[in-house]
């Protein structure tokens, strides 16, 4: 890489921000396309995030991811949202076009694409399952959002407090008009009594990424039908019981190949590396 004038910024704006991948896959990604462009992570705090947002137009930085905490607040200080964007509630993706700021997601995106290669082995499709989605935080919204976009008939959500699911319900009612009937919140207590009716449990809390967390639910009650996924891009207690179980699952690590390839090509219109993403995701 050679750093001169024509040297195009991209990064990450987050709090803390120095444990992500993002840099490295998204610096080889530029580097393999023969694009002049760095990727950084920004570390910003809070209260600064809407100096960092002025500072991208400031600066003409090209496009940054963006992490928590951030993702709900910096809708405020942009231009023009995507359609995602407004039912999700969060943006994790700004293209700075001349100064003109638009936020994108693309955590649904990527989860989705992840999925359907889990469902490849299994030879299933996402209409034919029930999901059972834990958590109703921003990453279960990008979640959920997939998957009524791609026609799932039945999905249970299970967190701490039913409001927050009953508000997505609502804010979800225009995207889909069943979204009441296909939608069903259940209490994380529950989640032991619904396990024969789900084909595929979703963790999207950050439960396992402490080695001395507490299991969600009863894991000796998983089944080798089950296909299990942790939106934690690590083995946590929950896939290791699945794996010892037999099922299929899968951690983070394609969610966040996918969703940083889909920000790259919304950056740039151009395909992502995606193998060569992979390869230093891996490493």
């Amino acid at each position: 890489m050679i750093l001169n004038g024509e040297t195009q910024v991209y990064g990450i704006l987050g709090y803390p921000v120095k444990h992500s991948k993002s840099p490295m896959f998204q610096t080889a990604a530029f580097e393999a396309l023969g694009i002049n462009a760095v990727y950084v992570p920004f570390h910003v705090k809070p209260e600064d995030l809407k100096k960092a947002i002025d500072g991208i137009k400031a600066l003409s930085i090209k496009g940054v991811n963006i992490t928590v905490p951030h993702k709900e607040e910096v809708i405020k200080y942009v231009n023009e949202v995507s359609e995602e964007v407004k039912y999700i509630g969060a943006a994790n993706t700004i293209k700075n076009i001349d100064g003109y700021l638009k936020a994108y997601n693309t955590d649904a995106y990527g989860f989705i694409r992840g999925l359907k290669e889990l469902l490849q082995k299994a030879k299933k499709e996402i209409y034919e399952l029930k999901f059972l989605v834990i958590g109703a935080g921003g990453a279960s919204r990008a979640v959920v959002y997939g998957l009524l976009k791609e026609g799932a008939q039945k999905i249970y959500i299970a967190n701490r407090t039913k409001e927050r699911v009953e508000k997505l319900i609502k804010d979800f009612s225009s995207l889909n008009k069943f979204v009441k009937e296909i939608i069903t919140p259940i209490s994380l207590s529950e989640i032991d009594k619904f396990l024969d009716k789900t084909d595929v449990i979703i963790n999207t809390t950050s439960v396992g990424l402490k080695e001395e967390d507490k299991p969600l639910f009863r894991y000796e009650n998983l089944k080798k039908e089950h296909i299990v996924i942790d939106i934690i891009y690590k083995k946590t207690l929950l896939l290791k019981e699945a794996e010892k179980k037999g099922c299929l699952w899968q951690d983070g690590l394609p969610m966040l190949l996918y969703q940083g390839a889909k920000s790259f090509e919304i950056w740039t219109g151009k395909e992502a590396p995606i193998k060569i993403m992979e390869e230093i995701l891996r490493k």
